[in-house]
């Protein structure tokens, strides 16, 4: 319709088949929390409410940046963007800001006022987190996201007041045979892993919740505590809330998805969810560079399986070889044990018939603790390990290297206690093997316990003081551990 003497002109801007059909989604879930039990008739009057976004445009506006359409008006003030607005709920306009030039303002028309929000573009236009491919996207998203806001503000404020989590009842859902197959069939059955199923896809078509409840008591051993490595997801269809059991409102990023286990919750859920990941083999790709309570915790194992077989097949061909970790083997065999462990894990062959060369096994543990994301000696408990090691008095350093050990998370501790274990008795061949627990200290120095961002000269320094927490820790690993 034409406008101001025909200076603008507004049209309806409808949603797209699947942003309606989502649309009617999310409001029938407000409709049940807010007004109870809701017929069709109460779903229809409550979904007029809300407005389909519809924009208004000028016919003309110059030097209208590339990526904005006719949404866009130019250097108009919140007034005028206001009284041009006041015509519909749900219209909105994109404007130039008078006070900073260059910088743009989206007014969205929402609950008889208008909102102002400062827009961006990077290549997708966004307000806040979410990106968003088209300025249409943006505004549907925010609309569905105030209109819930709104309407049940006060039930999601108490959304994680009394969370579904720990019931296995609700994430069954319709799959309770399924999970009573999974299941053991009485209190007396054996440790060890569950037999194999002649369904292959049983176990796909669980919940992360389910599929951490089918696990044994012997099968969580050793209770590491994980957090969960969220990460913000979109999902594709209606999908609901691990924690809360409640639906994730929005076109995009509705929600965080664990990367780990797969566990889906809201934003705000994720803040209070235990630090429980069981992380799923589907989800842990790697051997190499992943964390190393991550890996562990995905395989069911005290240790690192690549640390335990290359420290087992060190020590039954290599503590009488010279130079053993100061030598190091060819980089590319070292590499090819490398994707080895990540392609076959624990099936990984590295036998002398693989690897003749025992450096090249000695070099991919190397690899390794260099690779892991968060170095075996922690970014949080490096500087605790430092000031030990700056203690002149042997007595007080050893006391204060035990409460060092503490910071460390228990996966973390119990690999090093192992490697200092086994390299203690590479020292005991230091007549063959010419590797004192010094020598051993200045190679696994900056290996075990890479510091966290520091300037050049601060690095430098603890250089010394890492080879000495090393050598400690190798020489008193009968006391520390």
């Amino acid at each position: 319709m034409a406008d101001n003497g025909g200076q603008l002109l507004t049209i309806f801007f409808f949603f797209d088949i699947l942003d309606f059909v989502l649309l009617l989604l999310f409001t029938t879930f407000i409709d049940c929390i807010v007004y109870g039990n809701p017929s069709f008739t109460l779903f229809l009057y409550r979904l007029s409410d809300l407005q389909t976004p519809y924009l208004s445009f000028p016919l003309q506006v110059d030097n209208r940046p590339k990526y904005y359409g006719r949404e866009y008006h130019g250097m108009i003030s919140r007034e005028e963007a206001d009284q041009l607005l006041s015509q519909a709920e749900g219209s909105y306009l994109i404007r130039e800001s008078q006070r900073q030039p260059g910088t743009y303002t989206l007014a969205l028309r929402f609950g008889n006022q208008t909102r102002n929000f400062r827009l961006y573009h990077d290549g997708k236009h966004f307000v806040g987190e979410k990106r968003f491919e088209s300025i249409h996207d943006l505004v549907t998203d925010g609309l569905i996201t105030l209109y819930i806001e709104t309407k049940a503000a006060e039930y999601i404020a108490k959304m994680t007041i009394n969370p579904i989590y720990e019931h296995v009842g609700y994430t069954t859902l319709n799959q309770e045979p399924t999970l009573k197959k999974l299941l053991p069939l009485s209190p007396e059955a054996p440790d060890g892993p569950a037999p194999a199923k002649d369904d292959n896809n049983a176990e796909e078509r669980l919940t992360s919740l389910v599929r951490r409840a089918t696990l044994r008591e012997s099968d969580l051993a050793p209770k590491y505590e994980k957090v969960h490595n969220f990460k913000v997801h979109t999902f594709r269809g209606p999908h609901w809330c691990e924690y809360c059991a409640n639906f994730m409102w929005g076109l995009i990023a509705q929600g965080v998805k664990c990367a780990d286990c797969g566990l889906n919750v809201h934003k705000q859920c994720s803040k209070v969810v235990p630090n429980d990941c069981q992380p799923d083999l589907r989800h842990v790709k790697k051997v190499y560079s992943c964390d190393l309570t991550t890996l562990v915790k995905a395989h069911n194992t005290k240790r690192p399986m690549v640390v335990d077989m290359c420290i087992q097949e060190l020590e039954a061909r290599g503590l009488q070889s010279e130079g053993l970790y100061r030598i190091s083997g060819f980089s590319e065999l070292i590499e090819d044990v490398k994707l080895a462990f990540d392609r076959d894990g624990e099936k990984a062959d590295i036998s002398s018939n693989a690897y003749e060369d025992i450096n090249i096994i000695s070099g991919a543990l190397k690899l390794y603790f260099r690779e892991l994301p968060i170095p075996l000696i922690t970014y949080d408990a490096h500087p605790r390990f430092i000031e030990a090691a700056k203690i002149t008095d042997a007595e007080k350093r050893l006391e204060s290297l035990h409460e060092a050990l503490k910071l460390l998370p228990p996966a973390h501790c119990e690999t090093l206690r192992y490697l200092m274990a086994h390299l203690k008795r590479v020292t005991q061949y230091e007549k063959e093997n010419l590797m004192s627990s010094e020598n051993l200290g200045i190679v696994f120095g900056p290996t075990l316990m890479r510091a966290p961002e520091l300037d050049a000269m601060t690095a430098l320094n603890d250089i010394r003081y890492q080879r000495l927490v090393v050598e400690t820790l190798i020489t008193h690993e009968d006391v520390l551990f």
